[in-house]
C-alpha cells in the first residue's frame, strides 16, 4: 500500500550549534509548538552511476519519526515534489522500484548514503490551532555508503508547507529567515549535498554542456533529445494514471517518430528507421487507453446533451459499464508494456541514438535551408493527401483519405515545430494551420470511431432486450458532425496552403 503527499519546502543554511529565530512575528501565526527532537535514519538508494541524483530523484528507506517506511520523491517544480510513500521492508517495495524503471532499468539499486539527522520540530499555527507550516532545524551527519567513503556534517533549516496551504505563506517565512541572516540552501536536497560534501565519484554518464544549436543536425538533434527525455520523463506518471499523461507520453513519442522520418537527410534512416518501427509500437499502445478516454469523453457528452425524451433504457450505465471494462484492461496492458523487455530496449537504442547520432552530410549544413526543404517536403504529401480525400465521394474511401491526410498533417505539424528554433515566425504559422487542419481531421475520425461503437453497443443492448433506439440518434448526430468536417475541409485547407511557403 503507498500513498502521496504533495510537499512544498524551502531549505535554509544553518550556522553548527545556531537555533530557530523566533517566528511569532510572521504574519498569520498566533503560536509556534515545540514538538520535540525526532532522531532520523535514512539510507539512500540509486544506481552506482547515480542516475536518480542526475534526474533529481530521491529513494530512501528511514526509520524515526511519524513517518517511518520507504520514500520516493518526484520533482515537479522549484520546491515542490511528490513523495510517495511504502511501508518499511528490507527491499525496495516493487511499487517504488517501478516508478523509476524508465532511469534504472536493468541497474541495480544500492545504498549510495546514509544520513542521520536530530530534528527540532516546531509547529506554525493560526488562531484557530490549524497548522500553517513545520519548521525544523536538522542536524545532519552524512555517510557515503557506494562510491566514496566520505564523511560529512551540516545543519540546515527546513520550512515544509501544511497540506493544502498557501504557498504565499513560504513567502512570509522566508522574509523574516532573511532577516534573520539566513539564506537559501544551494542545494536542492539532503541527498544532493551529502553527494558532493562526501566526494561523490565521478558518473559514468557526466551531464552535457549543451552549445546553440548552429547547424541543421543541431537544430533536429536538440528536438529529439527533448522528446528523448520527455518519454523517460512521463512514465512515472503514466504509471500513477495522473491526468493526461498517457497522452503526453504518446505524442512526444508520436513527436519524436515524426522527426526521425521527416529529416531523413539530417539522420540516416537506416539506422533510426528501426528505432521509429518501435516508436510506432509504443504510440499503438499507448493509444490504447488514450482512445479509450477520447470516445469516452465523447460519447458521454453526446449522450449529456440529448433531450430526456431521446434517452430511452440504460444507456448511461451501459456506457459506463463499457468503458470501464475496456479500460479496466487497457490499464493493466499499459503498465505491462512499460515493464517489458522491449520497452526497456527501446529507451536503451534511444539514448544511444542521441549519444551517438548517424548524422548524414546534410546535418552540417544551413538549418534554414536543409530543414525548410524537409518542411516542405510533407506539406507536398499532405497537399496530395487532402486532395484525394476532396475527390472522393462521401463513405468509407473517403473516411479512409481523410484519416490518412490527418496523420500526416500531424507528422508536418511536428516537423514545423522542430524548425521553429532554426525558422521563426513562418514556422509557428504552420504549426498553428496544421494544427487547424488536424483538428478538423480528427474530429471527422473520431466521428468514423464513435460510429463504430455506437453500432457496437447498440448490438449489445439489443441482444440484452434493452431499447437501441437512442444509440440510433447519437448515430445520426455524429453522422451530420462528419459532414459538417467534411464540408469545412476545403475552406480549411485553402486557409492552410496560404501558410506552407517557407
Amino acid at each position: 500500500m503507498v500513498d502521496t503527499k504533495r510537499e512544498i519546502e524551502r531549505k535554509y543554511d544553518a550556522a553548527a550549534g545556531e537555533g530557530l529565530p523566533d517566528l511569532t512575528a510572521v504574519r498569520g501565526v498566533s503560536a509556534v509548538l515545540d514538538r520535540g527532537v525526532a532522531e532520523l535514519d535514512a539510507t539512500y538508494y540509486d544506481t552506482p552511476d547515480e542516475r536518480l541524483a542526475r534526474a533529481h530523484l530521491t529513494l530512501r528507506r528511514r526509520t524515526g519519526g511519524g513517518d517511518a517506511g520507504w520514500h520516493l520523491k518526484l520533482p515537479v517544480a522549484d520546491g515542490v515534489r511528490d513523495e510517495i510513500r511504502a511501508p518499511l521492508s528490507d527491499t525496495v517495495p516493487r511499487t517504488l522500484s517501478a516508478l523509476v524503471r524508465s532511469r534504472v532499468r536493468d541497474a541495480e539499486l544500492v545504498p549510495v548514503v546514509r544520513l542521520r539527522s536530530a530534528r527540532d520540530v516546531r509547529h506554525l499555527v493560526d488562531a484557530d490551532g490549524a497548522l500553517l507550516a513545520e519548521v525544523s532545524l536538522d542536524q545532519v551527519h552524512a555517510e557515503r555508503l557506494s562510491g566514496g567513503t566520505g564523511t560529512a556534517e551540516w545543519a540546515e533549516i527546513e520550512v515544509e508547507l501544511a497540506d493544502d496551504g498557501d504557498p504565499a505563506f513560504l513567502d512570509r517565512v522566508d522574509k523574516k529567515l532573511r532577516k534573520a541572516g539566513l539564506s537559501r540552501s544551494s542545494a536542492p536536497s539532503k541527498l544532493a549535498r551529502a553527494l558532493q560534501e562526501t566526494g561523490a565519484h565521478t558518473p559514468t554518464a557526466p551531464a552535457v554542456t549543451r552549445t546553440p544549436p548552429a547547424t541543421a543536425g543541431d537544430h533536429v538533434l536538440a528536438y529529439v533529445r527533448a522528446q528523448r527525455d520527455a518519454i523517460v520523463e512521463l512514465d512515472p506518471a503514466v504509471r500513477r494514471d495522473l491526468y493526461d499523461s498517457v497522452h503526453a507520453m504518446r505524442v512526444a513519442t508520436r513527436r519524436l517518430r515524426s522527426t526521425l522520418r521527416s529529416y531523413g537527410k539530417v539522420l540516416d534512416r537506416g539506422v533510426t528507421d528501426p528505432v521509429a518501427g518501435e516508436l510506432k509500437w509504443l504510440a499503438g499502445e499507448l493509444g490504447v487507453d488514450r482512445d479509450q478516454e477520447v470516445l469516452t469523453e465523447r460519447l458521454a457528452a453526446a449522450l449529456s446533451g440529448l433531450p430526456a425524451p431521446l434517452v430511452s433504457g440504460p444507456v448511461p450505465d451501459r456506457l459506463h459499464g463499457w468503458s470501464t471494462a475496456r479500460r479496466g484492461g487497457s490499464r493493466r496492458a499499459l503498465i505491462a508494456v512499460l515493464d517489458s523487455r522491449r520497452h526497456l530496449e527501446l529507451l536503451d537504442a534511444l539514448d544511444a541514438l542521441v549519444a551517438d547520432p548517424p548524422l548524414r552530410r546534410a546535418a552540417a549544413g544551413d538549418p534554414a535551408k536543409v530543414i525548410s526543404e524537409a518542411v516542405r517536403d510533407d506539406c507536398r504529401k499532405v497537399a496530395a493527401l487532402v486532395g484525394r480525400a476532396l475527390d472522393l465521394p462521401s463513405g468509407h474511401d473517403r473516411d479512409v483519405a481523410m484519416h490518412e491526410a490527418r496523420k500526416k498533417a500531424k507528422r508536418t505539424r511536428y516537423a514545423a515545430e522542430a524548425a521553429v528554433p532554426a525558422l521563426g515566425g513562418p514556422a509557428e504559422t504552420l504549426v498553428r494551420s496544421m494544427k487547424s487542419l488536424q483538428t478538423l481531421l480528427g474530429d471527422h475520425q473520431d466521428s468514423v470511431m464513435a460510429r463504430a461503437t455506437l453500432c457496437e453497443l447498440a448490438a449489445q443492448a439489443h441482444a440484452a432486450g434493452e431499447n437501441a433506439f437512442t444509440y440510433g440518434v447519437l448515430y445520426g448526430r455524429e453522422e451530420r458532425r462528419a459532414a459538417a468536417a467534411e464540408a469545412a475541409l476545403p475552406g480549411v485547407w485553402q486557409a492552410v496552403e496560404a501558410t506552407t511557403h517557407l
